[in-house]
């Protein structure tokens, strides 16, 4: 049932969303939780436990909104070394996701996922296993088994430290082209063709994109206008940034920048995400164990990065946070406390301030708005 037509209008007019938040369920946590948010008032309902499903780390939405995807991080599905991603359709009236099916990863330890532009393709990764698998998504919003296994090989740099392979993010190119994974174990992005009609990926040329040996690359985001992709390294806490051709999918470092301070000692430092403000100007990322969030001034002609203030990030493990597409709230979740810390945004400068406002989410990882239609 949709929203009726004064429904829709309404919510376009507050700017309300739905914040859906993907956790861990080794603790506190069943699954799924959201949260009602109106940018233009600021309030925050809360919803609670919109679906129930083992570890949901990392949620991707339909471009129609109607759709909500989770990668199931498992090491054993259906008795296979894999782990599943799973398909919600949203009710809109409730936010609340009805379960349409579930599929395996092929590998395990499945951390990201996304959608081409168009959604006809879903893309997950698989951290344990290092490897990429693609699925072709139906017109109910289901999805078909995987269409394309991809197993990823080469040398690592610091064994110990990396191990092998472990794919740890998939973003679209700007042109809906390619999808750019970033592997923490080989320290490359890698780079492959998507097919919009069967759903299979084939590597491009050039393949892939190369890091600094033992950097980690964690996750990815382009620039507003695509000129630019940012990588997040977990291993050596910076921000490598590339100039990315779009016809041909070059990726050239122009800088790395540290998301710690200099004088930071501490050995229990990683990143986890970083996020583009919406008006392309401020380039955020998480640093865990310093538990803070570093901010960046983006040179939108260039595509350098210039450090700015960082912030503690209410709560212990900053894995995942989000912006509102308003652009004027974060969401942090802090994994190792067990809260949900919402901030302000400044609209002039970028800099965070704490709203107040903080949820108890057991595990959080991932938030994700959705417009309900």
């Amino acid at each position: 049932m949709a929203l009726t037509s004064v429904g829709k209008l309404w919510a376009a007019a507050t700017g309300e969303r739905i914040a859906y938040i993907g956790t861990y369920t080794l603790g506190k946590s069943k699954g799924i939780y959201a949260y009602r948010f109106d940018a233009k008032t600021g309030k925050t309902t809360e919803i609670g436990l919109v679906a129930e499903t083992p570890s949901p780390s990392f949620l991707a939405v339909h471009p129609n909104q109607r759709y909500l995807y989770a990668v199931n991080e498992l090491s054993n599905y259906q008795g296979q070394s894999a782990g599943s991603v799973s398909a919600f359709e949203i009710e809109p009236k409730t936010a609340k996701l009805r379960l349409l099916n579930t599929v395996s990863t092929k590998g395990g330890g499945p951390c990201h996922l996304t959608l081409d532009r168009t959604g006809k393709v879903l893309i997950a990764v698989n951290y344990g296993g290092g490897s990429t698998a693609s699925y072709q998504v139906k017109a109910d919003g289901s999805l078909s088994e995987a269409v394309t296994f991809i197993q990823h090989t080469g040398t690592v740099a610091n064994q110990q430290r990396q191990g092998g392979p472990h794919a740890h993010s998939a973003v679209m190119s700007p042109d809906n082209r390619l999808v750019m994974v970033a592997d923490l174990g080989l320290d490359k992005i890698l780079e492959y063709k998507v097919d919009l009609i069967s759903g299979k990926l084939t590597p491009n040329d050039p393949p892939f994109g190369t890091l600094a040996p033992a950097s980690g690359p964690r996750h990815t985001t382009f620039s507003k206008d695509g000129h630019f992709l940012y990588a997040i390294n977990e291993i050596t806490c910076n921000i490598t940034a590339f100039r990315f051709d779009l016809q041909k999918g070059t990726l050239t470092e122009i800088q790395t920048i540290a998301t710690l301070p200099a004088d930071y000692t501490a050995n229990n430092k990683s990143t986890a995400e970083i996020r583009l403000h919406p008006n392309g100007k401020w380039l955020y990322g998480s640093n865990r164990g310093a538990d803070t969030i570093a901010m960046f001034q983006v040179d939108t002609r260039t595509g350098k990065l210039t450090e700015g203030p960082r912030v503690p990030s209410g709560g212990r493990t900053p894995r995942g946070f989000a912006i509102d597409p308003s652009g004027t709230t974060m969401w942090v979740g802090s994994q190792g406390s067990d809260k949900l810390t919402i901030f302000k945004i400044d609209q002039k400068t970028g800099a965070l301030t704490p709203s107040g406002k903080v949820f108890d989410v057991g595990a959080p990882v991932d938030v994700l708005f959705v417009q309900l239609k």
